[in-house]
């Protein structure tokens, strides 16, 4: 069995994910992730390099995938090919909290858009101007959810009741 967390390695014992002989995510983790052009992953990498010293206590490991453009438009890969940026933290919220910011200065000029499922700072405005559909999908809310039904904290808060 080889060592986790820091251990240098063989290349090909720690590009997989989830490795064999390893108990996988348990759930108790803390999870971000951002997308940003394709274009400007490279950039984006380098930024998020910049933060290691004060990323490293909290970041139990980071994914980075390349994702394909779809047509779905509130989805992080919408219109664009990507570059994601995944963020496994380790189960400390405050210091997560500021780990985001960090993560989100850094990565918010290459118009980083963020996992919608996981852990984001990002105010409403900022998301909104991530998105050229945002306002075609804000009207059909009004249209086919007109009651609210099926509106939770979060649609209140990135989509206000007009």
């Amino acid at each position: 069995m080889h060592p986790q967390l820091g251990v240098r390695g063989r290349w090909f014992e720690r590009l997989p994910h989830f490795r064999t002989g390893f108990a996988p995510a348990t759930g108790h983790e803390i999870q971000s992730e951002y997308l940003v052009p394709a274009d400007a992953g490279g950039h984006a990498l380098e930024a998020i390099a910049r933060l290691e010293p004060r990323l490293a206590p909290v970041l139990h490991t980071m994914e980075v995938r390349s994702v394909a453009a779809d047509a779905c438009w509130l989805s992080p890969a919408f219109g664009q090919e990507s570059v994601a940026l995944h963020f496994t933290w380790l189960p400390d919220q405050a210091a997560v909290s500021r780990a985001v910011d960090d993560v989100e200065e850094a990565l918010g000029p290459f118009h980083a858009r963020p996992h919608w499922g996981k852990v984001f700072h990002f105010d409403p405005d900022t998301v909104a101007g991530l998105y050229p559909r945002w306002g075609d999908f804000y009207r059909l809310l009004d249209t086919y959810d007109p009651q609210g039904k099926f509106r939770n904290t979060m649609i209140d808060r990135f989509f206000p009741r007009h």
